[in-house]
């Protein structure tokens, strides 16, 4: 078959598996095994795809036609500024969680100006999984410490290759966010930010397809899905200094519970921030 001949093919395969958008897959796949975009397939798709390959984009494309994350098929995936490393047994990096990482770094500027580059802070990324919003962090105030707490070994793996690939100061942790003494390994806060997991356990049966490749521990927030905010607000706000600012990122029905967990914490002026999608995304708060 041409090159023109074997993108349609595995196209074909996506869009008749139901996936919701298989010309953007396809040519993800396609220039991952051929090293082609779409201008240079146009110019070069009547030349053989060569049989290799061939064999290795519809293999991907199968593999994504079952439910497999294109993200995982791929190896990497941009957030921010960056191209992280993901695969099995870590989250993905999503573009709403873009949006914690700009408001977390909005607040703390709003709360102390004095901030600048983030000398002399301490900043901390809980459940940190691919170290997505802690790098992101990092590049917003490349003088601060920046710590990034991730319990589980197939998520950190993640997290300290991605340190490695942007060469980012991130300091990783391997700590349980749900036990008390873990917050008690980090210095006083300036800011705290988390993307938790937060879907409750009854309702992940019921994900889009693609969620159930990646880890449950990433998703599962505990029966009303807020475990990790109550943790959050007992173990961890304490860590914030005077004027520190708490971030976290929420489901969509998430925004009045967790508000009234940070409030009884001690936390004041809650904020809610709603994402490209009109639904409550970010919750920042301040340490009275």
């Amino acid at each position: 078959m041409t090159l023109e001949e074997t993108y349609r093919e595995g196209r074909r395969r996506l869009a008749a598996a139901g996936v919701d958008s298989p010309a953007f897959d396809a040519i993800s796949l396609f220039q991952k095994y051929f090293g082609l975009d779409r201008q240079a397939l146009i110019l070069r798709g009547a030349e053989p795809a060569g049989e290799e390959p061939s064999r290795a984009f519809l293999s991907a494309a199968d593999e994504r036609a079952a439910g497999r994350p294109l993200q995982y098929l791929l190896g990497v995936w941009p957030f921010l500024d960056m191209e992280l490393a993901v695969g099995e047994g870590v989250l993905v990096p999503r573009e709403e969680t873009e949006l914690l990482v700009r408001e977390g770094a909005a607040r703390l500027r709003r709360e102390r100006p004095a901030a600048g580059d983030g000398a002399g802070l301490a900043i901390a990324d809980l459940c940190s999984g691919s170290g997505a919003v802690a790098l992101g962090l990092a590049g917003e105030f490349p003088a601060a410490s920046v710590f990034a707490v991730e319990r589980f070994p197939a998520a950190f793996s993640y997290l300290t290759e991605n340190i490695r690939r942007t060469g980012r100061p991130v300091a990783p942790l391997a700590l349980d966010v749900l036990r008390p003494e873990s917050a008690g390994e980090l210095p006083a806060l300036g800011l705290l930010a988390a993307n938790p997991p937060y879907v409750a356990c009854g309702e992940i049966d019921g994900l889009q397809r693609e969620l159930r490749y990646e880890p449950r521990s990433a998703l599962d927030g505990g029966g009303d899905g807020l475990v990790f905010y109550r943790a959050i607000a007992s173990f961890w706000t304490p860590r914030l200094v005077p004027g520190g600012v708490c971030a976290v990122e929420i489901g969509e029905e998430q925004a009045a519970p967790v508000a009234a967990l940070f409030e009884a914490a001690g936390l004041s002026r809650v904020e809610v921030t709603r994402d490209f999608n009109g639904f409550d995304r970010v919750v920042t708060a301040v340490k009275s």
